[in-house]
């Protein structure tokens, strides 16, 4: 076993060969922020910071896949295997900066991916593009 969450959140993350550092670090506060846990009256209302939940990322480029022609997936939008890598680790380093202690899967290995999927709770989130820090 390479990494294991309690409750939490597992984020299958993919990048593109133009993302830089202002889209990790949005994506990351997006990431925390999301009022996606439910308060005590069962509304979601609670971000994984205010519930002290745990991450897991776990690089995934075939999320990049387009399969609007033919039927063989297209992956040109993501970004090449060495800056990926490199932007998935950077990334990580971004969830770190804010005070988190992400797990994560190992970067270009075949892995087995077992989830508890507490609820039909499940999101898409794209940055913006191109990101700019202040």
């Amino acid at each position: 076993m390479v990494a294991r969450i309690g409750p939490g959140i597992l984020v299958l993350a993919s990048f593109g060969p133009g993302d830089a550092r202002g889209e990790r670090e949005w994506m990351a506060s997006k990431i925390l922020s999301l009022r996606i846990f439910e308060d005590a009256g069962g509304k979601m209302n609670l971000s994984l910071r205010d519930v002290g939940g745990e991450i897991l990322v776990v690089p995934n480029f075939t999320l990049h896949g387009d399969c609007r022609r033919g039927r063989r997936p297209s992956f040109d939008g993501a970004a090449p295997p060495q800056i990926a890598e490199a932007l998935f680790h950077g990334f990580l380093e971004v969830l770190h900066t804010e005070g988190l202690q992400p797990q994560a899967g190992i970067f270009g290995a075949h892995m087995t991916v077992t989830l508890t999927n507490d609820g039909p709770v499940t999101f898409l989130i794209d940055s913006p593009g191109e990101t700019q820090v202040q």
